[in-house]
């Protein structure tokens, strides 16, 4: 079987890895910067259903843990579950987001760059929230 290809996305936060943890573990606030999910979400049915720009999709975020991982799955409205590797690890004083980017079979090199640059934005985006909130 052939590996994907993968864009480790990175972003420095500074605030700390509790800090960055607790609020981007918390569904509710996704829309304030995953842009895909920016419509809203919402819980049904013990289900995070999130109005995204192909539709709704249901959102799985890993288990709550002590080791900084986000990782979630995204069911697409054609049923293809879609696995997002994210962490935050401990940087000196603050955090270090880091997202995994894979390039979907088939997908061009075009619609590759555009799902990284989609992520940068996203994670400057909870950057940019998380230092507003930071002491």
């Amino acid at each position: 079987m052939k590996a994907l290809e993968a864009v480790v996305v990175s972003q420095a936060v500074d605030a700390s890895t509790e800090a960055v943890y607790a609020f981007a573990s918390q569904m509710d606030k996704l829309p304030l910067w995953a842009s895909g999910l920016a419509k809203g979400i919402e819980q049904r049915d013990g289900k995070w259903i999130a109005d995204s720009p192909m539709g709704e999709v249901i959102v799985e975020m890993a288990p709550e843990n002590s080791f900084g991982v986000l990782d979630h799955d995204v069911t697409l409205p054609n049923g293809v579950s879609v696995h997002n590797s994210f962490r935050v690890t401990p940087c000196g004083d603050g955090s270090l987001l880091t997202f995994v980017v894979l390039r979907t079979a088939g997908a061009s090199q075009e619609a590759l760059d555009a799902d990284v640059a989609h992520v940068r934005r996203d994670l400057f985006a909870l950057k940019h929230l998380l230092e507003r909130r930071a002491p």
